[in-house]
């Protein structure tokens, strides 16, 4: 039988364990029916679609294994603050949308960078004199924390009377009144008060996201948060019109958010979300607990205090947002059910709280197939290093983090100190002790292309780095083969999706991007500069340049 697909004049990357190079790749249907070299090409048949790579790169499709889509999607539709990093950049979108949205009952959107702002805190009197007439919401790149003008915080009546609550903090003067900078769980008591947004809206973010993630060779990905936190409404239910009608053509796995208010009384009703999220190409059979929050902010849970801005030692430790004996009491009790469990876990506190959870529940449960995986690992404690590959739980990177920028050297290293910042984002430690990596993006905190993600945990440097900028803790790069692979197989492994995706095998779904070149054919410096040609999942083009 003639294929319906064939690519050939190679090189194809198959990422088999093996390394393994082909040149050709037939397709019928959604699946490879054959990989190899010249004897493919006896698949071609008067209806067989040849693509001719030219010498241009296949590969399996990337997998983002960590990332928003949902809300990324609606926030290229609103206020959009990313890749500026002057505040008078910001003050003429600011101004700039809302001029051409004068029927918006609030403004909001955000990626804004903190280190635009001294000490990382923007005020609101800055906001006031832009929109003084309407509340404004504008969430920081991490989306931890947002920047809100002083009528957002009268609506919600905040005052220097006004608690932090136990998730976050509430800037202040130095009177104790709130000067519009809400880090973590304080940022949802204005958020809450934010409009819906509709069901055609969210799902207009939905396919406006897809269709920037399958230009970018992405063909699956995992939602890391299917819940509603704060003013973050719940996507699941746009999800499952996309999946329903076959208009979500990615495949996903949505990690349903652990309310961290409750208990394990909470998992009958995510039973029955999984049951029911089981629609086309979604499948929601993860759980995500966010146990930190973030180095910049002084959130992220660290087993020894911050350092203050003198270099002195502070009171401050982060904060873990469920206890640790509760943790590990949730954690077994997801995984009895079959649930993976994504955890946020950025500092090494929290990484080892996390770690901890998952080794209760292996001596509880047994060693299952769950696969729990550890997103953003930015502070990793040496002695926890080898525990990864132990326990079965993937390291989840984002690699685009672990370089030298401003967050990194002005809001972050002064505050963790030199022996601790030597321990951020251990890559290359990890891959040496045996962890499974995988990757992702965490979009829209940070750039969604994984081509730029591969070029930073390879260089540990930022393309866009001036010359000269120093690398970034560079015992701890890792090589092409290796970032690749964690942006595919590993990625796959993590979505369950590694018995069909994640490398170009017979048998396998026809998930594959085209590369504009090979990038291991150049220098390492320009991984960057490679493009994607064009897309597939199962055998259907979803995206050409």
């Amino acid at each position: 039988m003639h294929a319906d697909l064939v690519f050939t004049g190679g090189p194809v990357h198959t990422v088999s364990p093996a390394r393994t190079r082909a040149t050709s790749v037939a397709v019928r249907g959604e699946r490879i029916v054959a990989v190899g070299h010249d004897e493919v090409r006896e698949l071609i048949g008067p209806r067989t679609e040849v693509v001719d790579l030219k010498g241009k790169l296949l590969i399996p499709g990337f997998q983002d294994a960590h990332v928003h889509p949902v809300g990324g999607g609606i926030e290229l539709g609103q206020c959009d603050l990313s890749g500026a990093t002057t505040l008078d950049e910001y003050r003429l979108r600011i101004r700039a949308y809302a001029d051409a949205h004068p029927e918006a009952e609030w403004i909001t959107g955000g990626g804004w960078s903190m280190e635009s702002f001294p000490g990382g805190l923007p005020t609101a009197a800055e906001l006031d004199s832009l929109v003084p007439d309407r509340p404004v919401y504008l969430t920081n790149r991490d989306h931890h924390g947002a920047w809100v003008n002083s009528l957002a915080l009268r609506h919600a009546g905040l005052d220097a009377h006004t608690p932090d609550p136990a998730d976050g903090r509430i800037e202040r003067d130095a009177d104790g009144a709130p000067t519009g900078m809400l880090q973590e769980g304080a940022a949802n008591l204005v958020g809450r008060l934010l409009p819906e947004l509709t069901l055609a809206e969210t799902v207009e973010g939905l396919l406006r996201a897809q269709e920037l993630l399958h230009s970018l060779g992405i063909t699956a990905w995992q939602d890391a948060l299917l819940g509603e936190l704060g003013n973050l409404k719940d996507p699941t239910a746009a999800y499952l019109a996309a999946a329903g009608d076959g208009r979500l053509t990615a495949r996903v796995v949505g990690a349903l958010w652990w309310d961290r208010a409750r208990g394990t009384e909470q998992i009958d009703e995510l039973l029955a979300r999984r049951e029911a999220g089981s629609v086309g190409r979604l499948r929601c059979t993860s759980v995500k607990i966010m146990q930190d929050g973030i180095a910049e902010n002084h959130t992220a849970a660290l087993l020894t205090p911050y350092l203050d801005a003198c270099g002195c030692t502070s009171d401050n430790s982060g904060i873990s947002f469920v206890p640790p004996e509760d943790l590990r009491k949730y954690v077994t009790a997801l995984d009895s059910h079959g649930f993976q469990v994504h955890f946020h876990a950025l500092g090494d506190r929290a990484v080892r709280e996390a770690l901890d959870a998952v080794q209760a529940a292996r001596r509880a449960n047994g060693f299952s197939d769950t696969r729990p995986h550890l997103a953003h690992l930015q502070v990793v404690h040496p002695d926890d290093i080898g525990r990864f590959r132990a326990l079965g739980a993937s390291a989840n990177l984002q690699a685009l983090w672990a370089a030298h920028e401003p967050q990194m050297d002005d809001l972050t290293i002064p505050f963790l100190g030199t022996e601790r910042s030597a321990t951020q984002y251990p890559f290359g430690a990890l891959l040496r002790a045996g962890a499974t990596l995988a990757a992702g993006s965490d979009w829209p905190v940070s750039s969604p292309d994984p081509v730029q993600a591969l070029h930073v945990a390879v260089n540990r440097r930022l393309p866009e780095a001036p010359e000269g900028t120093e690398v970034f803790l560079p015992e701890q790069r890792i090589d092409l083969g290796a970032a690749l692979a964690a942006y595919t197989a590993g990625s796959a492994h993590v979505n369950h999706l590694d018995d069909e995706t994640g490398t170009i095998a017979p048998g396998y779904l026809a998930d594959l991007a085209v590369l504009d070149r090979d990038p291991f054919d150049g220098p390492a410096e320009e991984i960057c500069s490679t493009g994607v040609e064009q897309t597939f999942v199962g055998g259907v083009r979803v995206f050409a340049r």
